[in-house]
């Protein structure tokens, strides 16, 4: 997860162009999910774009229609995953989860994550193998790190409604950035230990959400 505090720019795509009919995304569909396969059992480095496009069975040319280069589809991935984790996001935070108890409430959040996480293994395996020669995967999770805490502060304001708009802000920055990157770091840790660090990571998130919603239910 980016940790960068710095304004996030506009999302990037890396895509020559968006499909624009039915077929032509199920193209790029099959494209990214055989990439994403095989950046996660052959490596970045050793997968190329026409190892991909056989694959995937679509010819080199129809892949090279959509993706430029074999770094397009890695920022096409990572985008698909910041807008799923998003989505995830915002079907956890209803008008009824105001209503939960803290307890509660983080343990979905985290709980959910965590399960995202692990679902997609791709993910965290693509991004570490790609990052340090790819600065676009860094704007790509600030831009969503900034959709979550913009989504975060309005559902801290919807629990309490007297907090000015600028601690939900600042609150809303403290839980994203904290459970992204300790859940993040925990997926390279042995599984028992991970674990540990999912329950410390809901001990250390309830015990700050307390210190500002003291009358909520635990």
């Amino acid at each position: 997860m980016a940790v960068n505090s710095s304004k996030s720019p506009e999302k990037p795509s890396g895509m020559r162009r968006q499909p624009r009919q039915a077929r032509s995304q199920e193209r790029v569909d099959r494209i990214l999910d055989v990439a994403e396969q095989m950046f996660v059992t052959e490596g970045y480095n050793a997968t190329t774009t026409n190892a991909i496009a056989a694959r995937a069975k679509v010819p080199i040319g129809s892949l090279y229609q959509f993706f430029p280069d074999k770094g397009a589809i890695v920022q096409a991935l990572a985008i698909r995953y910041t807008e799923e984790l998003h989505q995830m996001f915002v079907e956890l935070n209803t008008s009824e989860s105001g209503n939960l108890p803290l307890s509660t409430y983080v343990d979905r959040v985290i709980d959910a994550t965590d399960r995202f996480f692990a679902d997609r293994p791709g993910y965290y395996a693509i991004f570490m193998q790609a990052q340090w020669t790819m600065p676009e995967l860094e704007a790509i999770e600030n831009a969503a790190d900034a959709k979550l805490i913009q989504d975060c502060a309005v559902s801290l304001s919807q629990r309490r409604s007297d907090l000015q708009p600028a601690d939900c802000e600042a609150i809303a920055f403290v839980l994203v950035k904290a459970i992204g990157t300790l859940l993040w770091l925990s997926l390279s840790q042995e599984q028992i230990f991970r674990q540990r660090l999912v329950s410390e990571t809901k001990r250390l998130t309830l015990s700050y959400l307390q210190s500002y919603f003291p009358d909520d239910a635990i």
